[in-house]
């Protein structure tokens, strides 16, 4: 019995429910970070191997595809899966985004990407403050922004034909505060997260890799549309 829980305890035991949030939030955190570097690091290997930046080149519209349907597969079935089986599929997408994102990365200059990273930083770490710690409901919230992401989508197809500067302008400013929105939404979700995790051990690490996912997607989206706005090409 006691073999049983140790492999499915998630939270020590005896620990009281602050500390058991906290851990929770911050097993989020390591693994929204740790995606993000595998992510960086992904992006630099592309982008230091001409053939491997050829071949990503190349092939970016089946990138894009399949980490489309891996955030699907993994939405849809995060409560079946076996916790190593996210952990890979989650990592897998972080590199799928690094070998992606190192095109684009291309037509930007070195010191304007470590400065939008930083700004996107601040602003990410204020706005994920502000969902954790507000007493408001931000559903609201949350529900409005998700309609500006399908507005945000279906503005990017259409500029896909028309190629239009100003459009893409006033998507990445749209897309800003869509995502901002979104971390603060996003964040305070987590807390719920938490007490289906606290009732359910045993899917407790699935729980914070969606969670991760979820924070993951807000960072890299909200750093692509400022370096849009704010970036500076070679």
């Amino acid at each position: 019995m006691r073999t049983d829980i140790a492999q499915t305890s998630f939270f020590p035991l005896g620990s009281d429910e602050v500390a058991q949030q906290r851990l929770f939030v911050q097993t989020v955190y390591a693994w929204m970070t740790g995606g993000l570097l595998v992510t960086t690091l992904a992006a630099w290997a592309t982008l230091s191997i001409p053939v491997i930046f050829e071949l990503s080149l190349s092939l970016r519209w089946l990138l894009a595809i399949a980490m489309i349907g891996l955030v699907i597969y993994l939405s849809a079935r995060i409560e079946q899966m076996a916790p190593s089986t996210a952990k890979a599929l989650f990592l897998l997408y972080s590199v799928l985004t690094g070998k992606t994102l190192a095109v684009l990365f291309y037509a930007y200059t070195a010191e304007s990407l470590a400065t939008v990273f930083l700004i996107t930083c601040g602003t990410f770490a204020a706005t994920a403050f502000y969902g954790y710690t507000t007493k408001r409901d931000l559903s609201s919230v949350g529900s409005f922004m998700f309609m500006g992401l399908i507005g945000i989508i279906l503005a990017s197809l259409v500029n896909l034909f028309l190629q239009s500067s100003a459009l893409t302008f006033a998507t990445s400013i749209v897309a800003v505060l869509v995502f901002v929105g979104l971390t603060a939404y996003d964040m305070q979700r987590i807390k719920e997260m938490y007490a289906t995790a606290a009732q359910n051990e045993a899917r407790a690490t699935n729980y914070a890799i969606i969670a991760a996912l979820a924070l993951y997607l807000d960072f890299v989206n909200l750093f692509l549309n400022l370096l849009r706005l704010l970036g500076r090409r070679r």
